[in-house]
C-alpha cells in the first residue's frame, strides 16, 4: 500500500430535507474518489440540522436510511467513511459509521463527552437535554492507518486523544460542528493541539455554514499534520479538501522528537478504565 495516501473531507452544506442531504453526500464522496481519496470523512450531522430539537425527528436505527446510504457509496466508491448521524436505537450521542469499501459496517461511535455550555450573552447549548454519552473507545483499522474517531466536543479532551494515540492511532478523525463563538476562538488551536501532544495527523468536518440556521457552524474544515501545521482548511462554504497523508513523515517527527519514549510513566499515566 506504501506510505502516503488521500484523506478527503467533505464539507456539506446541511438543509431540513434529508434526502437532499443524503444525496449531495453521496456525490460528493464520488467526487472525492474520482481525485484519489481513500478515506472520506463527513460531517457531525451530515444528514440533518444540528440542534436538540432535530436530534429526535431526524434520528434513525443503525442499519436505517443514512447508514444504508454510506454503505453503498463506501462500496460504490471504494473508499473507508465516516459520516455522523444521530441514532435512535438508543439515546446516545452522535455516530459515526465507518464504512467500508466491501459496504460493511465497521465500528460505530458515541459521543463521549456531550456538549454542554453556557457563555453569557453569546451561547448556551445543552445537548444532555436529549442525548446520553458514549462510553466506548473507537479505533479502526484500514490497509493505510489506523484510525480514532472522536466527536466535536470529545477534542477539547487530550486525555482521549493521548489514548488513541497509545493505541497506536497515526490519524484522529472528529466530525464536529463548532459555532461562531467557539470557532474562531478554539476550532483550529485544538486541532493543533492534539496533533502536537500526539505526533499523528488530525482531521475535522464540519458541516457549512448557514447564516439562516438556528445553530450556525462555524465551518473551517481542517486536516493538520504531526508538527501542528494546517495542511487544509476550507473556508465556510461546501466544498471538499484534501489531504496526502505520509506516514513515512510521520515516523520521521517521531523519531527527532521521541516523546513517547520520553514520557514520565514513573510520575503520571493515561490509561482507559473501560477498553473499547
Amino acid at each position: 500500500i506504501g506510505n502516503l495516501f488521500r484523506l478527503a473531507v467533505v464539507q456539506l452544506h446541511v438543509t431540513k430535507v434529508k434526502a437532499d442531504n443524503l444525496s449531495r453526500a453521496r456525490g460528493l464522496i464520488k467526487e472525492a474518489a474520482a481525485r484519489g481519496a481513500k478515506l472520506v470523512v463527513l460531517p457531525e450531522c451530515f444528514n440533518s440540522p444540528y440542534g436538540t430539537g432535530f436530534f429526535p425527528e431526524y434520528a434513525e436505527k443503525i442499519p436505517g436510511e443514512s447508514s444504508q446510504v454510506l454503505s453503498e457509496a463506501a462500496k460504490e466508491s471504494q473508499v473507508y467513511l465516516v459520516g455522523g448521524e444521530r441514532n435512535s436505537g438508543q439515546p446516545v450521542g452522535t455516530v459515526p459509521v465507518a464504512g467500508q469499501p466491501v459496504g460493511l459496517v465497521c465500528v460505530k461511535q458515541w459521543a463521549i463527552h456531550l456538549f454542554d455550555i453556557d457563555v453569557p450573552g453569546k451561547i448556551r447549548f445543552q445537548e444532555s437535554e436529549t442525548l446520553s454519552p458514549g462510553s466506548n473507545l473507537s479505533v479502526f483499522d484500514t490497509p493505510y492507518c489506523r484510525v480514532g474517531v472522536g466527536i466535536c466536543y470529545d477534542i477539547r479532551f487530550a486525555e482521549l486523544a493521548q489514548l488513541y494515540s497509545k493505541k497506536g492511532c497515526q490519524l484522529l478523525v472528529y466530525p464536529g460542528a463548532f459555532n461562531m463563538t467557539t470557532g474562531p476562538a478554539h476550532w483550529e488551536l485544538l486541532q493543533r493541539g492534539r496533533a502536537v501532544d500526539n505526533q499523528v495527523y488530525v482531521a475535522t468536518a464540519s458541516p457549512a455554514r448557514d447564516e439562516t440556521a438556528s445553530y450556525v457552524a462555524w465551518g473551517h474544515s481542517t486536516v493538520v499534520s504531526p508538527w501542528g501545521e494546517v495542511i487544509s482548511k476550507a473556508g465556510s462554504e461546501e466544498t471538499v479538501v484534501y489531504a496526502d497523508i505520509d506516514l513515512q513523515y510521520l515516523a520521521n517527527v517521531r523519531q527527532q522528537i521521541p516523546i513517547t519514549a520520553q514520557r514520565r510513566s514513573d510520575l503520571y499515566t493515561v490509561n482507559a478504565v473501560q477498553e473499547g
